[in-house]
């Protein structure tokens, strides 16, 4: 099977998931902080967004993503900005933190993703989508309805509710979250994220059961499935150790990551404690020896020295 051939809801049914979410942004809950402003009426909450438009910084052809989704063509990128997490190393804080970007209308988000796939996109990939998922589902309708032909990439920090992402069901084609954080404590000094943990873990198994392992063309592009993210942070911040194995009981056979060792100081890094330095081999070293010991076989392990969005084989334990 190809992206093409995909059995794609239909735009009654995106429209109908984003009237039962619409109602949520009353005194909205669509995230773990449950906010409860009432975005409907013009107020804004921790992410910044509003309801009936999302802003975004960017929409491009994006090759530095894992090779399943960056395949030879690029994925669709669409960086949206705002975000239900302030991390203190964030790389893309103009955008997630500072609100950097351009309101766009569903109308005018659903043309972003007709143009992506004339531009020979494998994929439509919306980072950081849950404060604006209202207005993505209703582009999706409007934009299959126009002839989009592209899988969804649900690209998240992780820091979701399960309530949430099961309103998704049927919906998203590729889940690619983040599991930042095996420690509620660092989540917070961190990220700012209360009870990510457990938050994380809740939605990473909805993910698996909706979408599964990655499911590859005969060209090696996905068109289903999950892959998790993993930033090894410097100190052991990140708890690899332990969240390695975790996830490998939440997805079982299904689970394929990506191992990051990209991690380098930026934004207020400097200024916390465990974060003012870079990951040393040793470090990245024992995280990927969890990753062996887990029992985790599908994904990639990026290259040490690699900041620059390469990534070594997959590999086998």
């Amino acid at each position: 099977m190809t992206a093409s051939q995909l059995p794609y809801p239909t735009p009654q049914t995106y429209h109908k998931a984003a009237t039962r979410l619409e109602r949520w942004l009353k005194a909205c809950v669509l995230c773990p902080r449950r906010c409860r402003v009432n975005r409907l009426a013009g107020e804004r909450g921790y992410c910044g967004a509003a309801a009936h438009s999302a802003k975004v910084s960017s929409a491009q052809l994006h090759f530095g993503e894992e090779p399943p989704i960056s395949g030879s063509s690029g994925s669709g990128t669409v960086f949206f900005a705002g975000c239900t997490l302030a991390c203190r190393f964030c790389q893309n804080h103009q955008i997630s933190q500072e609100g950097q970007g351009e309101e766009l209308t569903p109308q005018d988000l659903a043309a972003v993703f007709l143009r992506l796939q004339l531009s020979g996109a494998h994929n439509i990939n919306l980072v950081t989508p849950t404060p604006h998922v209202v207005v993505i589902l209703k582009a999706l309708a409007i934009a299959r309805e126009h002839g989009c032909t592209l899988p969804v990439v649900y690209n998240t920090s992780g820091y979701e509710r399960a309530a949430a992402i099961r309103r998704l069901a049927g919906l998203i084609e590729i889940y690619m979250p983040d599991y930042k954080y095996f420690s509620n404590r660092a989540a917070a000094r961190l990220s700012d994220a209360p009870n990510y943990v457990e938050n994380c873990r809740d939605s990473l198994i909805e993910m698996f059961s909706q979408a599964g392992g990655i499911s590859l063309d005969k060209n090696g592009v996905a068109y289903k499935g999950v892959l998790v993210r993993h930033l090894v942070l410097p100190g052991g911040l990140s708890g690899s150790r332990e969240l390695l194995p975790d996830l490998a009981e939440l997805g079982g056979e299904a689970v394929w990551i990506n191992l990051m060792s990209q991690y380098h100081p930026c934004h207020r890094a400097w200024d916390t404690p465990g974060l003012e330095r870079r990951l040393t081999l040793d470090e990245f070293l024992e995280a990927r020896e969890a990753l062996s010991r887990s029992g985790i076989k599908h994904g990639f392990v990026q290259g040490f020295s690699s900041d620059n969005g390469e990534y070594l084989p997959g590999y086998t334990i």
